[in-house]
């Protein structure tokens, strides 16, 4: 399973990619695999204030319906249109077209209390 270096990664399996002081936000690739095939992906509204941890939508996949959380607190300033007709981007690029949310940081945010990717291939190798 892919594990990029330049993400860090939450305990609940999305990443999060520093762009200044936006934050890109997506599921791993090992999400991804174990939901199976997406068909449905629901984000919130621009505009929206998340709190670090808060279900920010839903994906549901021809296993399971499951919450969607924000790895740090921001704004939404962006959602990826293209999930809407083509959920399928999750499992296929879940790191560039499959991205979910862009967030506006809180200033001083780095997404230093997420994971970086050898503490995420530990969690994956583990679970």
């Amino acid at each position: 399973m892919e594990v990029r270096d330049d993400l860090r990664y939450s305990d609940d399996h999305e990443w999060l990619r520093l762009e200044g002081d936006v934050g890109v936000v997506g599921v791993t690739a090992y999400a991804a695999d174990q939901l199976g095939d997406i068909v449905f992906v629901e984000l919130p509204s621009v505009g929206a204030a998340l709190g670090a941890r808060q279900a920010f939508g839903v994906v549901e996949s021809v296993k399971a319906v499951s919450d969607l959380l924000a790895p740090v607190a921001g704004e939404v300033t962006e959602t990826n249109p293209a999930l809407a007709d083509r959920p399928e981007l999750v499992n296929s690029d879940p790191y560039g077209e499959g991205w979910m949310i862009k967030l506006r940081l809180p200033g001083g945010e780095t997404g230093g209390g997420l994971m970086d990717a050898d503490a995420y291939r530990e969690l994956t190798k583990a679970g």
